[in-house]
């Protein structure tokens, strides 16, 4: 009988050992490998838009640059102010960015100052694992439809732990390399189950997002409740103004 008290208890000792370091491991291990992989995503980022800036050896002034843009459509050409909203203009109908890679970095102020995650093509798990994810097929940053992005609530970094605080007028920010995309929220987060993918159309859910027509929006999606994923959280923006990378940061930062 002592024999198999102690069995029991040695047993029971091992599982909640075991129980401690999983734990551990999803919510601290998981946090400190996303910290690296974001930074490395966003340092191949920034490399390669210095690459794409780069004159090359000889050229002239004002002569066209044989370095390769980085990838993804042109920047919209309109420039607006804070205030003044931009107009609608084409766009393609599917981002010509690599899958798994990154092309964009994300700002929520809301969020915190420090806060900042690249985006990257496609909604994987592995890509989640990096940074935000880019759903495949909807719109550029900037472009007419619906530009959508998933992040995770819990684990890998925590992305969008503090989702439930958007609130409406909050500021989005997205850098592409060569432009400054700010997005306003328009409504409170949203709550939904995971197969409403209309979340993510053109023209959003209508009598939910309030969009009534075609424009330029923004979804972000994350899981739902905090440690689960039976539901989903959606908060719907649409561009406020856009600004080029070389007048420096847009005042949506401090407002």
């Amino acid at each position: 009988m002592r024999l198999l008290l102690r069995t029991l208890s040695e047993l029971c000792i091992t599982a909640g050992a075991v129980i401690v370091l999983f734990v551990a491991y999803v919510t601290l291990w998981t946090g400190v490998r996303a910290e690296a992989a974001s930074d490395a995503e966003k340092g191949a980022l920034e490399r390669r838009w210095a690459a794409s800036r780069e004159v090359p050896a000889g050229a002239t002034q004002g002569s066209p640059s044989t370095s390769a843009p980085p990838p993804g459509p042109a920047a919209p050409s309109t420039t607006t102010g804070p205030s003044q909203a931009p107009a609608p203009s084409p766009s393609p109908a599917a981002a010509p960015y690599r899958d798994g890679e990154p092309f964009a970095v994300m700002y929520v102020p809301r969020f915190g100052k420090g806060w900042e995650w690249p985006v990257l093509e496609g909604t994987a798990a592995a890509t989640l694992k990096k940074g935000l994810g880019h759903y495949t097929g909807t719109a550029p940053p900037g472009g007419t439809g619906n530009f959508s992005v998933a992040g995770h609530r819990r684990t890998y970094g925590d992305p969008f732990k503090d989702f439930p605080r958007l609130r409406p007028g909050d500021a989005v920010i997205l850098n592409d390399g060569t432009t400054w995309f700010t997005y306003r929220v328009e409504r409170r987060p949203y709550r939904t189950v995971p197969g409403d993918i209309a979340v993510v159309d053109p023209v959003p859910v209508p009598e939910k997002s309030g969009f009534t027509g075609p424009g330029r929006y923004l979804t972000l999606t994350t899981c739902d409740p905090e440690w689960g994923s039976s539901h989903r959280l959606v908060a719907w923006a649409r561009l406020a103004a856009t600004r080029p990378v070389t007048q420096g940061e847009p005042p949506a930062f401090h407002s």
